[in-house]
């Protein structure tokens, strides 16, 4: 019984969320820039932590700057949820087009030698986007993610980001997953920029102006496999226009120090932070201990 209202309630939500999803992008944006207005000023949608979070990150900032990036914030956020809202129906040729991407080379080579790739990234511009990529190069590609609460909203989520060709597989599987696939070698994405857990807590650099702990999990699956590991750098170029770029953070972890590869992606994570400060996930509370 359980297992046919989960059914009738996805269902539900697919029809109506595919039934948006058909509306003309402008629609949606504009929509979308109502939106923004409201959870600012209507509900204030976490409006505390995104000041404290920028005014934090960025102490030499005035007020009136630190004003304009949560604007600009909160209608990114808003942007992001039109836009993936609209890939559940828009053409893989359209959605190609919203991603221009280099550096992929790097990938190829890596994998051409039989490496597995862990690709580090950051909830920047529209991180869905990226979705995209197994279309741009063809390859193995898995996203890894921590499964919804709610069934119905997972598995729209799962047929979001599988619908273009990646793969996507549960965190606590990951280890797993790669040790039974050793003969395929792969690319794994990890986004990596929230607030680990406490035993984690040992694992700080400095990030944005203040002490910040790191997940250490992408550093020890590199270690433990010798996977090489990249960093994406995704920037928003126009609304609706994304750039992402690959860059290496190591190509073989064994020869790296402790936390050296932790180091290196907040250092590469800051810059693309720095490089467009509304685009990063301002309402995460990153540095809630």
């Amino acid at each position: 019984m359980n297992r046919l209202f989960g059914n009738v309630l996805f269902g539900l939500l697919f029809v109506s969320i595919y039934a948006v999803s058909l509306f003309p992008m402008r629609v949606l944006y504009a929509l979308s820039s109502i939106t923004s207005l409201m959870i600012l000023y209507l509900f204030s949608y976490r409006k505390q932590t995104v000041v404290q979070n920028l005014s934090r990150s960025f102490p030499d900032k005035n007020y009136r700057e630190i004003d304009h990036i949560m604007k600009g914030f909160y209608l990114s956020f808003t942007d992001n949820v039109a836009e993936i809202l609209k890939s559940l129906s828009i053409s893989h040729s359209n959605q190609m087009d919203k991603l221009t991407v280099s550096g992929m080379e790097l990938i190829k080579e890596q994998l051409s030698e039989g490496k597995n790739v862990i690709v580090c990234m950051g909830h920047c511009g529209n991180w869905e986007i990226l979705n995209t990529l197994p279309i741009h190069i063809d390859t193995h590609m898995y996203a890894i993610y921590k499964p919804l609460r709610n069934k119905s909203v997972d598995r729209l989520f799962i047929k979001l980001r599988g619908r273009f060709g990646m793969g996507l597989v549960p965190a606590r599987s990951i280890v797993r997953h790669i040790l039974t696939h050793t003969h395929q070698p792969s690319v794994y994405f990890f986004i990596a920029d929230q607030c680990p857990k406490l035993i984690e807590e040992q694992y700080k650099v400095h990030f944005l102006n203040q002490q910040t702990s790191m997940f250490s999990g992408t550093e020890k699956l590199a270690h433990s496999t010798n996977a090489a590991v990249m960093y994406m750098h995704v920037t928003r170029s126009e609304r609706g226009k994304y750039q992402a770029t690959c860059k290496p953070i190591c190509l073989n972890p064994k020869e790296t120090a402790p936390v050296e590869i932790i180091q290196r992606y907040s250092e590469l994570l800051e810059q693309n932070i720095l490089e467009s400060p509304s685009d990063w996930l301002w309402t995460h509370k990153r540095w809630k201990r």
